[in-house]
C-alpha cells in the first residue's frame, strides 16, 4: 500500500464481522478493502462456535464443502454435568420440529472449528472476488476527517490512517466513502470517532488453557461444569494440530493476579475437582506446565446506543461487546455483516452512502443484540454469580427439575444461541454453488 490511497469501503479488523462484510460487499461489486493488524489469523484464544445462523449463510455462499473440508467438531446437545447429565440445549430436537420449515436450521449444529480456519477459507473465497483487497500487517492508528456532507457545522470521517506492523515502519493513509470498524471490544476506530460506550457489571473473568485429548477418546463434549465458587466449560477441538480440549475457567472479576499467586499447582487442583474423569491430564505438569499456559479474559458485556457517525459504522463487538455466555459473539458479529451489506451494497455502488444509511443498519441488528446481552445479563446475575459466590453449585434447581420432566423445552435455548432474533439469509447477489 502506497503513502495514500482510496477505496470504497475500508473495514478495520479481519475478524469474522470484516471478512464476512468484506467479502459480501466484493460479490457485489463494490471495492472493498480489509485492514488487519496481523500477518495471520492464527491467534488463540478466540471462539470457535460456528451455530446454524452462520452454516446456513455458509450454505448460501457456496462454502460449506468447503467447511465441511475443516477439522472441526460436530454438537448437537449441550449437557450440564452435575445434574444427571440434563440436556439444556437440543439442536437435534430442534432440527426435528423446524428443519423442514426453516432454512436456517438446514444444519442443525453447532460446528467447533479453529476461526484461524475459518477466517481463512471466508478470506480465499474473498480474494476470488476483483474487487477485494486483504492488507494484513496493516495497523489502523486513526481517521481521517473532512468537511459533513449532511451537518456542515460538523466533520465526517474520510478514511484511516494506518501503520505497518511488519517492521517495515511504513505508514500511509487510505480515503473511503465508508469506514466500517469490525475491530473488536477494543475498537480503535471507535475510539478515534469519541462513541461512548455503555458498561454492564459482569460478575467474573475468563482463562483461557488446553488440555490434551487422545485421538481414541470418544467421549468429548460440549459441557458447562459447575460448583460453588468455581465453573467451567469445557470444548472439545479439533484442528491440523490434533485434537485437545479448549477448557474456559470462570472466576470472580478481577481475580487474576490472586489466581495467579495461588501458582499453577493449586490452579490444576481446583481443574481436577471440576473434571474428576480427566483429574490425571490436568494434574499432568506437562499438561498445564505453568501459569503462562493460562491467558485470561477481561469479560465486557457493552454496547454502543449510536454505532455510527457519517463515514463511519461499527459492527460486532466494536458496536456490542458480548460476554461468551452462549458463545453467540461470532455469529452475532457475521449477522451484523449480512444486515450491513444487504443495504450497503447499493448505496456504496453509487457512491451516495448517507448517515440515514447506516442507521438503518442500527436498527435492524440493535434489537437482537440488546435481546442477547438481557439474556446474557440475567445468566451472569441468576447464574453464575451466586456459584462464583459459593452461594449455589449450579442454575436453580427448579430450572434443571423442568428441563428434567419436560426435556422437549431444551429446543428453546438451542433456538435462543443456535439461531437467534433475527437471523439473516445471504443476499441473492451473494449467494453461489457449491465449490469444492
Amino acid at each position: 500500500m502506497s503513502a495514500a490511497e482510496r477505496t470504497t469501503c475500508a473495514v478495520v479488523g479481519g475478524g469474522p464481522a470484516g471478512v464476512v462484510l468484506g467479502l459480501l460487499l466484493a460479490r457485489a461489486g463494490v471495492e472493498v478493502t480489509v485492514l488487519e493488524a496481523h500477518a495471520d489469523f492464527r491467534r488463540d484464544f478466540r471462539g470457535d462456535t460456528v451455530h446454524p445462523s452462520t452454516l446456513a449463510l455458509l450454505d448460501d455462499l457456496g462454502l460449506c464443502e468447503r467447511f465441511d473440508a475443516l477439522p472441526q467438531t460436530a454438537v448437537r446437545t449441550v449437557e450440564l454435568v452435575g445434574a444427571d447429565d440434563v440436556v439444556v440445549a437440543d439442536l437435534d430436537r430442534l432440527g426435528r420440529l423446524l428443519g423442514g420449515v426453516l432454512p436456517v436450521l438446514r444444519h442443525p449444529r453447532i460446528a467447533l472449528v479453529p476461526q484461524w480456519d475459518l477466517l481463512d477459507l471466508l478470506a480465499t473465497a474473498a480474494q476470488e472476488e476483483p474487487t477485494f483487497t486483504l492488507r494484513r500487517s496493516t495497523r489502523v492508528t486513526g481517521l481521517l476527517t473532512g468537511p459533513a456532507r449532511e451537518t456542515p457545522t460538523g466533520s465526517r470521517v474520510t478514511g484511516v490512517r494506518w501503520t505497518s506492523t511488519d517492521g517495515s515502519g511504513a505508514t500511509g493513509e487510505l480515503e473511503a466513502d465508508l469506514v466500517v470498524a469490525c475491530d473488536g471490544r477494543w475498537s480503535t476506530a471507535r475510539g478515534a470517532a469519541e462513541l461512548a460506550l455503555r458498561e454492564r457489571p459482569v460478575p467474573f473473568d475468563v482463562w483461557w488453557f488446553r488440555l490434551p485429548l487422545p485421538d481414541d477418546d470418544a467421549d468429548a463434549r460440549l459441557l458447562p461444569v459447575t460448583a460453588p465458587g468455581r465453573a467451567l466449560v469445557v470444548i472439545p477441538r479439533r484442528t491440523d494440530e490434533g485434537r485437545y480440549l479448549q477448557i474456559a475457567y470462570l472466576g470472580p472479576k478481577g481475580a487474576d493476579a490472586a489466581l495467579r499467586a495461588r501458582g499453577v499447582e493449586a490452579f490444576r487442583r481446583d481443574v481436577a475437582e471440576l473434571l474428576p474423569d480427566r483429574a490425571g491430564t490436568a494434574l499432568d505438569p506437562g499438561a498445564i506446565r505453568s501459569m503462562d499456559d493460562v491467558s485470561v479474559l477481561d469479560v465486557r458485556l457493552s454496547r454502543l446506543p449510536l454505532w455510527h457517525r457519517e463515514g463511519l459504522l461499527c459492527l460486532g463487538d466494536a458496536a456490542h461487546a458480548m460476554s461468551p455466555v452462549g458463545g453467540v459473539g461470532i455469529n452475532l458479529a457475521v449477522q451484523d455483516a449480512v444486515a450491513a451489506a444487504r443495504v450497503l451494497a447499493r448505496p456504496l455502488r453509487e457512491g451516495r452512502v448517507r448517515r440515514a444509511h447506516l442507521a438503518r443498519v442500527q436498527r435492524r441488528r440493535a434489537l437482537p443484540a440488546a435481546l442477547v446481552q438481557v439474556a446474557q445479563h440475567a445468566a451472569h446475575q441468576r447464574v453464575l454469580a451466586p456459584v462464583l459466590a459459593g452461594r449455589r453449585a449450579g442454575p436453580p434447581r427448579a430450572v434443571v427439575a423442568l428441563l428434567r420432566r419436560l426435556p422437549w423445552l431444551a429446543v428453546v435455548p438451542a433456538y435462543a444461541v443456535g439461531v437467534g432474533a433475527r437471523p439473516e439469509r445471504a443476499p441473492r447477489w451473494a449467494r453461489r454453488p457449491p465449490a469444492p
